[in-house]
């Protein structure tokens, strides 16, 4: 059972799908049916990029794989390509799906690199805006919810755990979560029986 101070759903299930459907009619209708890219930074955006990309249709998807160069200071930005793009963005509409932008460092570094590639145009759809931790300013052409709070769930993990949970959850004491990582399996629902 966890501990109501530790942690509580911040936004459900429901709201996130009905937050995901207006953000993909929203990207659809700034693209007047032309087929974009979609890429996402493994492994959080991976579920909002699913979803995403069901409730938007037509779209090529890829992703990208960076991390921070080992031996640079924290919060740079100077993040490598760990595993590149498939798909040529030459002459297409690109938009990049991410769950969380936080300091917007890393997403920062993203958007130069893609602009080097001619793409046509590039967005970025946001599920979730945490500017309190903002250094760089990257644009964010579509956000669903802004929050300050820290959030695991919906593919936001906390030491790999929790991105399985269909919903997001508010974490109010990091430090005792980081004492006992397990303490939110409780929030879990059983699996549903088959009928």
């Amino acid at each position: 059972m966890t501990e109501p101070a530790l942690a509580a759903v911040r936004f459900t299930e429901e709201e996130i799908a009905a937050k995901v459907a207006d953000l993909a009619r929203r990207v659809a209708e700034d693209l007047h049916g032309e087929r974009p890219v979609l890429v996402a930074v493994l492994k959080g955006s991976l579920i909002f990029m699913a979803d995403l990309s069901r409730q938007l249709g037509l779209a090529d998807i890829d992703f990208m794989i960076v991390s921070e160069f080992e031996g640079s200071a924290p919060r740079t930005g100077v993040v490598r390509i760990i595993k590149d793009l498939e798909t040529s963005l030459q002459d297409r509409h690109v938009v990049v799906v991410e769950t969380i932008v936080d300091t917007g460092l890393t997403l920062s570094f993203l958007l130069r690199n893609l602009q080097q590639r001619g793409p046509r145009s590039v967005r970025v759809c946001a599920l979730i805006n945490k500017p309190v931790r903002r250094i760089a300013q990257p644009p964010l052409d579509y956000i669903g919810f802004e929050t300050s709070e820290y959030l695991v769930g919906y593919g936001l993990d906390f030491r790999r755990r929790y991105r399985n949970l269909p919903y997001l959850v508010g974490v109010s004491d990091v430090p005792a979560l980081a004492a006992r990582p397990d303490a939110l399996w409780g929030l879990l629902e059983a699996p549903k029986e088959a009928e």
